[in-house]
């Protein structure tokens, strides 16, 4: 499977011309430039984002973006593992609130 986004882009681009627009000016608006955040923290959120998403395309797009913006190997590399965390961590949560719960209410 491809994970270059563009022949999909394509396709809802000309599906839903007035929407993408659109959606392409808030991404614009979103990472394009230093607001209070800097380009580079923010690809390097996205990049996190899109591990725990799992998303191919972002992946790519966003991994990209973070080196054009200055990002070194390690923050990248680092950014891998607190997203691992992070899902790790919600594994953690959900199998003690509701997992446990299960176990626990059978027992009564």
């Amino acid at each position: 499977m491809s994970t270059d986004p563009k022949p999909v882009s394509a396709r809802l681009r000309t599906g839903a011309p007035e929407m993408h627009a659109a959606f392409a000016a808030f991404n614009q608006a979103v990472l394009g430039s230093d607001t209070a955040l800097d380009r580079r923290t923010k690809e390097l959120i996205a990049v996190a984002v899109a591990l725990t998403t799992q998303c191919p395309g972002c992946l790519d797009a966003h991994s990209a973006a973070a080196a054009e913006a200055g990002a070194t190997h390690e923050e990248l590399a680092e950014v891998v593992h607190v997203a691992a965390a992070l899902r790790a961590g919600g594994a953690i949560y959900h199998g003690a609130a509701h997992t446990m719960r299960a176990v626990r209410e059978s027992e009564h």
